[in-house]
């Protein structure tokens, strides 16, 4: 069953989350061509404890880093490392946080221009998934209503939907019920209630929507290696619509003329 929260819990919720927004938005000042995913990692990892948080990846059934950095035909997962940056990457960074016991989780992708039209309209379009999927939530939908938002805009497009990865409730821990794919039918799937906290999380290949897992046990790579976009939000379900947790401000207001930046 899904966890409903109370009042203190969303807000705790909410605090965890939007340190995430801001430590992406700290990391996305520092990327640039030459700069290793390693490099960023430190210093996600840095800015979250000096917010006397924890990272909430770091150790998550043995996973080595604090962000999952995702380059071009990585999907998700994506473990930093000697890996250096160039023009025309697309990067998603996903990142989790705890605070006080409770976790955050928000995931951005970014561009190094000069970038191939292609894959800036990707991104856009992943993002404006996103965002039509959270305009449509209330008590009382379903989550194939998510799923079917997302699926029906992105491929209008042409562009195909990951299957094998979903989203996720939210609370004490990091993945908690009801799995929320990006794909489905109206008025199908869990109901959502009142005071359910559920991270959304298009994650849109330009190519096929098959995928693989690379050796390392994490890296999840489009089959064709064409590029995937990743956007997340965490969100709490109320009886007038969805109240956005996390938040996108931060990284928006980033300046740095190395990087695309959707809005």
């Amino acid at each position: 069953m899904a966890l409903i929260k109370n009042e203190i819990e969303i807000e705790k919720i909410r605090t965890s989350s939007l340190l995430v927004g801001k430590t992406i938005a700290e990391v996305a000042r520092h990327i640039k061509p030459g700069v290793t995913t390693l490099a960023l990692d430190k210093i996600a990892e840095e800015f979250i404890r000096d917010h006397k948080a924890k990272p909430a990846f770091k150790g998550y059934h043995g996973f080595p880093a604090t962000l999952c950095i995702s380059v071009n035909e990585v999907v998700v997962h994506g473990i930093p490392g000697k890996r250096e940056l160039k023009e025309g990457d697309l990067i998603s960074i996903d990142c989790g946080t705890i605070i006080d016991g409770f976790f955050g989780d928000s995931a951005f992708s970014f561009g190094i221009l000069p970038m191939a039209v292609e894959l800036e309209m990707l991104m856009k379009r992943t993002h404006e998934s996103l965002i039509k999927a959270i305009n449509i939530l209330s008590s009382g939908k379903r989550v194939g209503d998510i799923g079917y938002e997302i699926q029906t805009y992105v491929e209008s497009f042409g562009y195909t939907v990951v299957r094998d990865l979903v989203g996720h409730g939210l609370g004490t821990s990091l993945h908690e019920k009801p799995e929320v794919p990006n794909y489905g039918r109206r008025g199908t799937g869990v109901k959502l209630e009142q005071g359910m906290v559920i991270c959304i999380e298009p994650m849109i290949n330009l190519g096929s929507r098959q995928v693989t897992q690379e050796n390392d046990g994490w890296t999840i790579r489009t089959i064709d290696r064409k590029p995937s976009a990743h956007f997340e939000h965490a969100v709490v379900i109320t009886n007038n619509g969805a109240d956005i947790l996390s938040s996108f401000n931060e990284i928006e207001q980033v300046n740095n003329p190395d990087i695309l930046i959707t809005k």
